[in-house]
Formats: C-alpha cells, structure tokens, sequence
C-alpha cells in the first residue's frame, strides 16, 4: 500500500528517552514510564499499559478555588508504560520546559499536560481589579516540563517597554511581571478591541519577562458547549 499519508513526516516518532515531546505541531506525544497530569479529554490515542484517573482540578482546594472564579484545569493521572498521545481540537502544542525558582502565569484553558513535579496554585491576577472574567489564572512553579496550546501561531513578546496585550489573546507570562488594566478610550482605541466580548480594556505588563499573545481574540481553550460534551465524553468511560 502506497500514499504520502504514510510518509515519514506522518509517521511516529520514536525516542529512547521517556517524556513529553512533540509529535508534531498539533500533537504531544508522552512516551511514559511513571506518571503525568493532562488535561481531561484530551487523549486521542495511546499504546501500552496506561491508567487514567480523573482529579477534577487538581485537589479539593483547587476545586473550590475553580468554583468559585472559572479558573482550573480540570485534570486527570495517566499512569504505567506506555506512549500517550494528546491534543486539543488541532491548537498548536508548545513545550516549556521550566526551572527551580521559574514562575509562568498561564491561563488553564491552555494547559494541555504538565510533569507531575510542577505544581500550580489559582491565584488572583494583581492590578486587575473586576475588569474582566479573566481575573483569576493559574501560576506553575517547580522543575519539569509543561506543554500548552495556542488557537494559530503565537509571538512571544519580550517586555522590554510597556506592553499592551487584548486580554482574550494573552496565553501566558511571566508570574514576575507587573500586570494591570487600562480602558481602551484611554488609549484611544474606544471599542475596536474585545470584539468577541465587547470588553473595552487591554492589559498592561512591566518589569522583566515574556507575554506569549496568540493570534485569536477568542479565551484561550474556549470551546463550546457541544464540543465541551463530546470532548468529557470520549474518555468518560476510561475514567469511571
């Protein structure tokens, strides 16, 4: 049998170390020996002795946190030997690998997998006030590597002056930077921003560090309803 399917671009990618890498720009492969955290649902193959267990968002104190200001990610425990293979409705998938004394800001509808030796806290995002839902956001620290995901190809801005970003295409930052929020009218920009919601503000970001802006205004991860219920549903029986 014969096709460019089968050509080498498309084809596995082996390696002789165990851990997450891309198999290609809209797929993370986990070759697994041990365990790792990933989002709920996102498992489109796997090969192996493998278990998933749903955590809900990560712990009893992450859940309330997750009730009461929509932040989380709501995760599951895969476990054993094996390759696991994850995605989230085709996004871009990006590794990061974070060090001892790393903090990264990220909004938890992004969060695809991470290495169990990170850890996260919900936290509020500071000089925010009640401008937008987006008050709350999830801050990984610790040695590993996480792999999260993008609507289109991002860029990564280096906060070198002042720096305004649409809050609905911020992915994340770095937890170091000052963050805050500025009406669109003071900027001049009146409501030409936040089309998708009609929020009329952007937010600021000083100090030293990276904004990573992906080119979609929609909430980083949003989904709708019917894609929310098929995605929990796949693996609701993996899960039980």
């Amino acid at each position: 049998m014969r096709s460019a399917l089968f050509s080498a671009e498309n084809l596995e990618k082996e390696s002789q170390q165990p851990g997450m890498r891309l198999q290609n720009s809209k797929m993370l492969k986990i070759e697994l020996n041990g365990e790792a955290m990933a989002r709920v649902g996102s498992m489109v193959a796997y090969q192996g002795q493998v278990h998933f267990q749903a955590l809900g968002s990560g712990g009893i104190g992450k859940y309330l946190k997750q009730r009461l200001t929509g932040e989380g990610v709501p995760l599951m425990k895969v476990s054993g030997r094996g390759d696991v293979f994850l995605a989230d409705f085709a996004k871009d998938v990006h590794i990061i690998d974070m060090e001892p004394g790393d903090a990264l800001s990220i909004n938890g509808s992004s969060v695809l997998a991470f290495d169990s030796t990170l850890s996260y806290e919900i936290k509020m995002v500071s000089g925010m006030g009640f401008a937008s839902s987006g008050l709350f956001n999830c801050v990984f620290t610790g040695h590993g590597r996480i792999a999260i995901t993008t609507d289109g190809a991002p860029v990564v801005l280096n906060v070198d002056a002042p720096t305004y970003v649409d809050p609905q295409a911020a992915v994340c930052w770095s937890a170091s930077l000052q963050t805050g929020y500025h009406r669109a009218d003071q900027l001049g920009l009146g409501t030409l921003i936040g089309r998708t919601t009609g929020e009329a503000f952007t937010m600021s970001f000083a100090g030293q560090g990276f904004v990573v802006v992906q080119p979609s205004e929609e909430r980083p991860g949003h989904r709708s309803g019917n894609q929310q219920q098929e995605q929990g549903g796949l693996l609701g029986g993996l899960l039980q």
